[in-house]
């Protein structure tokens, strides 16, 4: 994939705009594409990524307010995320991404929020796999098994070539659905009730709690490759503090972008000097930086960037 932007297709002759469904747009950005969408983006140097602005709810919840723009798109992803909302029998995250043509300013998308930051977050952490992982075969443990959970299933099954998964959560319904979806992909998977004894059998590991609490608690193995992206503020946290200690000195810590400074809870609340982590852009810009001995602890925060990467090949499809 080239590295520049894809052209904006132009509204029809009455000015509507394309409104995509969540399968649509899921359609338009399959796995691999996408990580390759993301990679490209990190070597665009007309990307501009401003901070994103997050309100707190009256409920408890938070707005999303995440622009960004390159030499020819703009966006800006508008949602809510909302953590109590199972209990509603409704998503977590709700909203959309609204992309712009930079130039004539004209709306030209509607993306399904969603199933863009579900999708866009699990082909950044294949990314960071493909770059980072000791071994990359498996098995995968995935710890959370909501919507994040799935779509790291799917990515690293089908960026990876991912055979076999475990699944814990603290649902076994939750679990046992996933594990399902495994199963119909062509998958070997089951659940697991023991997500801190199964890290000692997962060269592979996604954490996507909700994060509201220490949920693993064991060292990760000496050739593992961790997503850590439950937690997205410095509130929240997945791993205990002592095992991101262990990781800082025994193996490799990496962040997804210079946000997670001030945003991944899981380091900050270990004492962890986040600003001096590489950042996945470093790690796509200087191959020096990829591979090296010892486990791998990714912290993914979450970026506009990677919605207008989304946009961009959503567009381009």
């Amino acid at each position: 994939m080239a590295a520049g932007p894809p052209s904006c297709p132009k509204a029809d002759d009455v000015g509507m705009t394309p409104l995509l469904t969540p399968q649509q747009t899921a359609d338009a950005l399959p796995y691999p594409e996408l990580a390759a969408a993301i990679e490209a983006l990190l070597r665009d140097t007309s990307v501009v990524v401003p901070a994103r602005t997050v309100q707190p709810l009256a409920g408890g919840g938070s707005l999303f307010v995440m622009p960004a723009c390159d030499a020819r798109l703009a966006i800006t992803k508008l949602i809510t995320f909302i953590p109590d909302n199972a209990s509603r029998n409704r998503p977590a995250i709700q909203g959309d991404i609204v992309v712009f043509d930079a130039v004539s300013g004209q709306r030209t998308a509607i993306l399904d929020g969603p199933t863009v930051t579900a999708r866009r977050t699990a082909a950044v952490s294949l990314l960071a796999a493909r770059l980072l992982a000791p071994r990359t075969d498996g098995p995968l443990l995935i710890v959370g098994a909501g919507v994040q959970g799935r779509a790291h299933l799917e990515a690293f099954h089908a960026g990876l070539g991912v055979q076999e998964v475990w699944v814990a959560s603290r649902s076994p319904a939750s679990a046992d659905a996933l594990v399902l979806h495994a199963h119909r992909l062509g998958m070997r998977a089951r659940r697991v009730a023991d997500a801190d004894a199964a890290l000692a059998k997962c060269p592979l590991v996604v954490s996507c709690t909700p994060a509201q609490a220490v949920a693993l608690h064991a060292q990760p193995r000496a050739d593992a490759f961790v997503a850590a992206v439950g937690a997205f503020t410095p509130r929240m946290v997945e791993w205990a503090p002592e095992v991101c200690r262990w990781l800082a000195v025994q193996g490799r810590l990496v962040v997804d972008t210079r946000d997670a400074d001030h945003e991944a809870g899981d380091l900050l609340q270990a004492g962890i000097n986040v600003h001096a982590l590489a950042t996945l852009a470093d790690v796509v810009r200087d191959a020096t930086t990829h591979r090296r001995h010892g486990p791998v602890f990714f912290k993914s925060c979450g970026w506009a960037g990677w919605d207008l990467a989304a946009a961009r090949l959503a567009l381009q499809r």
